[in-house]
């Protein structure tokens, strides 16, 4: 069963406590960090992800959007986070990058953009911890599941296992019921779900939901 990660870009931003506590089943949450200038959105920044921290056992996956983020690494760690993902694109120095994060005690994970393909990966397979695939064009939340991606997620399962490493394979954008058996069935183990769980009243309910649509995928 692949890990769900509710994703508090989807969240009500001014209660945001409230709401993260109130996916406490689940294992990882998912947190944005725009800058509006990598994307065209702000979202938050250390000092919210910090004061969230004492208040969930799960692990904090930040999601890095900005450009530059080499200076914003240690800064992210110091704020609790235990994986810190950055992008393939607009990196020029990823294996430094990824080494960096781990020199910090951090999963290191690297996102890629719909455009951008699955190869591009090829040359820091041995330094990532998490693959998160990106299956909108990121910096807005809600947007429509690109199905084109899920070839993408093939090919890079397919490079995990030819890498021998446990990797973790994540998928990002338009998860809800009916996209996770696609994305599963493709490889993925991760799921970054946003407006399907944060957009139910039973937030637990969408949660189960996402994982029994996962179960149906696996033959």
């Amino acid at each position: 069963m692949p890990i769900i990660a509710p994703s508090l870009l989807a969240a009500d931003f001014s209660n945001l406590r409230h709401e993260m506590q109130d996916v406490s089943s689940a294992p990882w949450i998912h947190l944005d960090v725009m800058d509006g200038h990598f994307v065209p959105n702000i979202s938050f920044g250390m000092p919210v992800i910090k004061a969230l921290r004492p208040h969930s056992p799960a692990k904090f996956d930040a999601h890095l959007m900005v450009e530059p983020v080499d200076p914003l690494l240690e800064a992210t760690a110091k704020a609790g986070v235990d994986h810190i993902t950055v992008h393939v694109e607009g990196n020029p120095h990823l294996h430094r990058t990824l080494q960096t994060i781990h020199a910090l005690g951090c999963k290191a994970g690297v996102a890629i953009c719909p455009a951008t393909p699955p190869e591009a990966l090829s040359y820091v397979m041995d330094l990532v911890d998490i693959i998160l695939v990106m299956t909108v064009n990121p910096g807005f939340g809600g947007q429509k599941f690109l199905d084109s991606q899920v070839p993408k997620v093939r090919t890079l399962s397919k490079m995990i296992a030819q890498s021998g490493r446990d990797i973790v394979l994540g998928v990002d954008g338009g998860i809800d019921a009916t996209t996770t058996p696609r994305v599963t069935e493709a490889g993925a183990t991760m799921l970054v779900a946003g407006s399907s769980i944060f957009g139910k009243e039973d937030r637990a309910a969408a949660i189960a939901a996402l994982e029994q649509a996962s179960v149906s995928a696996v033959p």
